[in-house]
Parts: structure tokens; sequence; C-alpha cells
């Protein structure tokens, strides 16, 4: 790394690879030196397709490349502990795609390791720095709304999808809940903190995994967070946050939003704006951007996406399966059902 260009490697080819590799390519001050699959041909085509010198069809070797300062980990989550894992021990900084890891166990052993190494970690959750949702998050803890009451928000996909389909497949760690569900319980807590108690609902497929989850959070200051998500309806993927002197509504693509609107008692609607400059609103560049001005300051977590949030999620995601029955091929005991 230098005081410019911070060096990347990207773990794994698939299409949220790709999305990523697309915008990282386009900052300055990022570089994209290396790339690895588990198929060598896959990494070549990766590479060329990106103009990326280095594939490997290994990926221990991506993690031992001494030119790398990052490692973006976008495999099926639920080789994320053992991808990250192997990075973090080589000694690279790692971001690694939500969720974090199957489930919390997990998560934990991810955080003791980059700690014990030093290193940047981070979980990919681009919602996060979105410019416009922080904005949101600051309007909200500066009170213009008072007192949060309630969160509402929801992700569901129309499908169908096959029972051969990732989001049908256990050992890839199907359904809703990891990868849909992952965005409106981030939302919340974004917004609330963690959770005292989960009440679940969900609709389970013949493989095992959630079709459709509906979940109700229970804050110990009284609010209330609602959360759906679903792969067998196409929602609106709106959220709206009430608070005790008003509400603030995203009518679709709560996690990328192009808008928000503002009511407040007693005052005319104020509606909030993307700023274009700041790229197109399905641009994952600002998560990138966040990790290296970490890395940078020499920091080894983001204010932004801090671990303890991560893991907070990560309990709330383990307590929703427990209540709804979803288990996972490669899990030993029951799910983590500890929260705050």
């Amino acid at each position: 790394m230098t005081a410019d260009t911070v060096r990347w490697g990207i773990l794994a080819t698939g299409g949220i690879a790709g999305a990523f590799t697309a915008d990282l390519i386009d900052l300055p001050d990022a570089e994209v030196v290396a790339v690895a699959s588990r198929s060598q041909a896959s990494a070549r085509t990766f590479a060329e397709r990106f103009g990326i010198p280095r594939a490997y069809g290994d990926w221990n070797a991506l993690a031992q490349d001494e030119d790398i300062d990052v490692v973006y980990v976008a495999t099926p989550h639920t080789a994320h502990r053992t991808a990250a894992g192997l990075c973090l021990t080589a000694g690279r900084h790692v971001l690694c795609e939500k969720p974090f890891t199957l489930n919390v166990r997990e998560a934990e052993e991810l955080v003791v390791l980059a700690r014990e190494h030093g290193r940047f970690l981070m979980e990919a959750m681009w919602m996060y720095c979105n410019p416009l949702v922080r904005r949101l998050k600051a309007l909200v803890d500066d009170g213009v709304i008072g007192e949060v009451r309630s969160v509402q928000a929801d992700f569901g996909l129309a499908g169908p999808f096959p029972p051969s389909h990732r989001l049908r497949n256990p050992e890839l760690g199907g359904g809703a809940l990891l990868d849909l569900g992952v965005y409106p319980v981030s939302f919340a807590q974004l917004l609330l903190g963690e959770p005292s108690d989960v009440a679940a609902r969900a609709v389970l497929s013949e493989e095992g995994v959630d079709l459709q989850t509906a979940a109700v959070l229970s804050f110990d200051s009284g609010a209330l967070g609602s959360v759906h998500c679903s792969i067998v309806g196409g929602t609106a993927t709106s959220a709206s946050v009430t608070g005790s002197q008003g509400r603030i509504d995203i009518p679709h693509g709560f996690f990328f939003p192009d808008r928000f609107v503002l009511h407040r008692d007693g005052r005319d609607a104020e509606e909030f704006t993307a700023d274009p400059a700041d790229g197109p609103r399905n641009s994952m560049r600002h998560e990138a951007l966040e990790v290296m001005r970490a890395v940078r300051a020499g920091e080894t977590e983001s204010p932004l996406v801090p671990l303890d949030g991560t893991l907070a999620v990560m309990r709330t995601l383990d307590a929703i399966r427990n209540r709804v029955g979803v288990r996972y091929p490669d899990e030993t005991g029951e799910p983590e059902l500890t929260l705050a």
C-alpha cells in the first residue's frame, strides 16, 4: 500500500464479486492486483474481464500474495468463515460480504482472528456506508422525529427459485433470512441497536430453508422493529421510521435509496434526495472508500460498520432462525440465542 493506492484481491468470481470489482476499478486510488477462485479457469476468465494481472485457482495463494493489502471475500456465506479466516491469518485486511458468516459463533471467531493479527475487518454492509442512509441516521440521532417508536422494513424477491438454486440450498445457507433479511434487520439495528427479544414466524421449503420470514424485534426503549423477507414474493423494499414527533419514509430500495421523505408534526413533508455526485444508487464504491480510508488511517475496524454491531446482527439472525426452526448442515449444536 502506498499513500495513494490500496491494493485489492478478490476472492470468488460470482455476480456480487463482479459488481463490486466494477465499482472498485473506477476508483483512482484502488488497484485490483489478483483474483482467486477454486477453479483456475474461472479466476482467469474473471481476471481477463477486468484486466486483473494475476489469477489464482487456489484461495491460499491469494491470501499469501504480499502485494495485496485488502481481500474482498465474496464466496457463498457458508464459506465466509474459512475464506476470511485464511486471509486474516495470512496478514491481509478483509472486507467480507454479508451475511458476515453463517452464525454468530463463526463471526466471533473471525473477530478474534482479526484482533489477534491486528488486521482490519469489516462486513460489506454497503447500506451503512450509503450517503443518504447516513443522512437519515444523522437526522434520527439528532432527534428530528423525537424518540423512535418503531422501524419497519421489508425485502422480498418474486422468484420463483427452483430447489437447485442457491437460495433454496441448505448446503449454501439458503433461505430468505440470511440472504435478504439481513438488510431489514441491519436497518432496524442501525437505528435502535440490539433487540432484547425476538418473535418470528416463517414458511419453510421442503429443503428446510425459509421461503419467507417475519419477525418482531423488541427493544428496551419500548420501540419495536417489524421486518420481513421473502424469496416467493417481490416486496416494495420500503422502510419507515416512526418517532414521537414525526416519521421518515423510504418508499423503495431502502438499502440503496434515491430519496426519503421526512414528515414532522405541523410541518410540510420534506424530501431528501441522493446527490448525483455520489454515483449510481446501486454503487458499492462507498464501502470500498470507507475500507481504504480506515486502512490508510491504521484502523482495524470501521466506525460506520463496527464489528460489535455486526456481531449483534448475527445474534439476532441466529435468534430468528432458532424461533422458526432453520438449521444448516455445517452447524453443530443450537444457534446462538443470547441477545443484549
